[in-house]
């Protein structure tokens, strides 16, 4: 089969597409028949050698994958060949074929296409974890979302209105940018280029500041985020774009019992119970139409490199999808 590998970290140059043996599923895998890939940030940096954990080389990035089941261990009792899954796993969803574990399988609903289907899990896990699960958003509260026009973004805004968030403040770039987060449901718009960001977010919120904030770009960021921060408010990490690091004084949090929460996918991914739960529940909203997905772009697999760099520009809005 065909799969985009590195085998070296570096920059989008490194992903090379190699003909490699399809896998095998045994005892309670699946193989997927891949129909359609979402492209992270996590992507880019286990490319570059950044990611959270070790990245291993020869190296399969892609974590979100749509298809259709091909073939199933001998102890698969849960899902037959030729039904239509997404799912979420660790590596190797930049090919042709790929294992998941049955019991990270969501059936998809007939209404639901493979791109839009890849273009949920992972960001759409992420933003309602965030929120929910490590932020603890309560109904009336205000929320801070970061990069409102990307992937996690535009999905956050949505979610935090549907968890009833009180009052929604998107940050982003630019003008369209800022339009796109007022239409998927953000009440408060601010341009984080702007010098004043942070006066902008307190006078939104009449100096009392915001009960969640998200936070995935890190360095100076971070640090003005912590700014913006109410009393009893909760940071949640969930990346680092920017590639910088942050310094912080723990001590600095006590005086008005503030949280800084770390958060990462795949812990949730090794908790089926979490992890199905909510994919469900995020399938339903988008069935529903209470959901809505922004498909930025739709690349062959060959062009993952290409799809990489328009990631790190910044100047794409919506989720890219590679499609094998």
């Amino acid at each position: 089969m065909k799969a985009v590998q590195l085998q070296e970290y570096g920059g989008p140059e490194v992903l090379k597409m190699v003909e490699i043996e399809r896998p095998v599923p045994t005892g309670r895998e699946v193989l997927v028949e891949i129909k359609a890939i979402g492209v992270n940030y996590a992507d880019t940096a286990r490319r570059e050698g950044q990611y959270v954990v070790k990245t291993p080389l020869p190296f399969i990035p892609g974590a979100e994958i749509a298809g259709v089941v091909a073939a199933v261990g001998e102890k698969v009792t849960t899902v037959k060949p030729g039904t239509r899954v997404v799912t979420l796993i660790e590596s190797g969803g930049y090919s042709e074929f790929a294992l998941a574990d049955e019991r990270s399988l969501i059936p998809l609903p007939d209404q639901l296409d493979f791109q839009n289907a890849a273009a949920l899990p992972l960001q759409g896990l992420s933003a309602y974890h965030v929120l929910k699960t490590m932020g603890r958003l309560g109904k009336g509260e205000t929320v801070l979302v970061h990069a409102a026009a990307g992937g996690v973004g535009t999905l956050a805004v949505q979610l935090a209105k549907l968890f009833g968030a009180g009052k929604i403040i998107a940050t982003a770039s630019s003008t369209e940018k800022l339009e796109l987060a007022r239409q998927m449901g953000a009440d408060v718009l601010v341009n984080y280029t702007e010098s004043n960001w942070v006066e902008q977010v307190l006078e939104a919120t009449g100096g009392k500041g915001v009960d969640v904030a998200l936070e995935m770009v890190g360095g100076d960021v971070f640090n003005k985020t912590l700014k913006c921060l109410a009393t009893f408010g909760r940071l949640v990490v969930f990346g680092a774009a920017s590639g910088e690091q942050s310094k912080m004084y723990p001590s600095s949090l006590m005086a008005r019992n503030q949280s800084v929460i770390g958060f990462f996918l795949p812990q949730i991914m090794r908790k089926p119970e979490l992890l199905q739960h909510s994919l469900v529940e995020l399938l339903t909203y988008l069935g529903e139409g209470k959901l809505k997905l922004t498909i930025g772009g739709v690349f062959p697999l060959e062009d993952a490199a290409v799809v990489h760099q328009l990631l790190q520009s910044r100047k794409t809005t919506g989720k890219l999808i590679l499609e094998p």
